[in-house]
């Protein structure tokens, strides 16, 4: 499983039982109103709010939740009115390559939110195109195989045209081109396999060793920033360990 895929997993320990759910739900509710005030209410005819909506039900958003923020985003002067979505890059302790994604009605408040967090942390947010040429975006669809072969999983994602895929950890990754996402995801769907998660991510071309401390570093980094109302989803080229990531997670 790769890094981000990893962190995502642990995310989502952390905010099953403490205050930080609430404001996961905020942000899902962002993403859920910008996507359908951009693309309409219908998720079978707006692929990007599909994919949102699938984040939120894992996640468990609540049903309600999920209906008021399709509203508020598809209807006049709704909640996806006022939101922008942003990219901002930085560099992380030690030399790694960050990437984030905002949504804020307020981008000066945002940055500077942004530049502190970086600051504190050792690292620095850096000029709009700084790091981006190290990433790719890219389809990811996490799939748990249950009782089924993932060797017969990773047919059907090749066969669909997935660019690769990997068994990890008891889960089945698969990347795809952008273009090639919805088509790869629907094969999977299909099929009637068990999709945990798909999302699109920037992912790095290749990815930095560092060491334990200076992993951790950067993970409290990549936390920090995630904390901020306004960040949506951190992306980075650092390689982290099932080790760091599980020291990490018990700290």
């Amino acid at each position: 499983m790769s890094g981000h895929s990893k962190w995502a997993t642990i995310k989502r320990a952390k905010g099953a039982n403490d205050a930080k759910r609430g404001a996961m739900f905020t942000k899902l509710g962002h993403e859920i109103a910008l996507a359908a005030r951009e693309g309409g209410p219908d998720p079978d005819s707006n692929f990007r709010l599909r994919i949102v909506l699938d984040k939120a039900r894992a996640a468990n958003m609540p049903k309600d939740n999920i209906e008021r923020a399709v509203k508020r985003g598809a209807g006049d002067g709704g909640e996806g009115g006022g939101l922008e979505e942003y990219i901002y890059e930085g560099y992380g302790p030690n030399g790694s390559a960050i990437i984030l994604q905002a949504l804020t009605d307020n981008r000066n408040r945002t940055v500077a939110e942004v530049r502190h967090v970086f600051s504190r942390f050792g690292g620095n947010l850096g000029a709009d195109g700084c790091v981006a040429w190290m990433f790719e975006r890219k389809g990811v669809i996490l799939v748990d195989p249950k009782d089924e072969d993932p060797e017969e999983i990773m047919l059907v994602a090749i066969d669909a045209g997935a660019d690769d895929v990997q068994v990890s950890d008891g889960e089945v990754e698969i990347t795809t081109a952008l273009q090639d996402f919805k088509v790869v995801l629907d094969a999977i769907v299909e099929a009637s396999y068990d999709v945990e998660s798909s999302s699109i991510e920037w992912v790095p071309n290749t990815r930095i060793d560092m060491t334990e401390a200076e992993t951790i570093r950067n993970l409290k980094l990549v936390e920090a920033l995630e904390d901020l109302d306004d960040v949506q989803e951190v992306f980075t080229n650092l390689n982290i360990s099932d080790e760091v990531m599980d020291k990490y997670q018990a700290a």
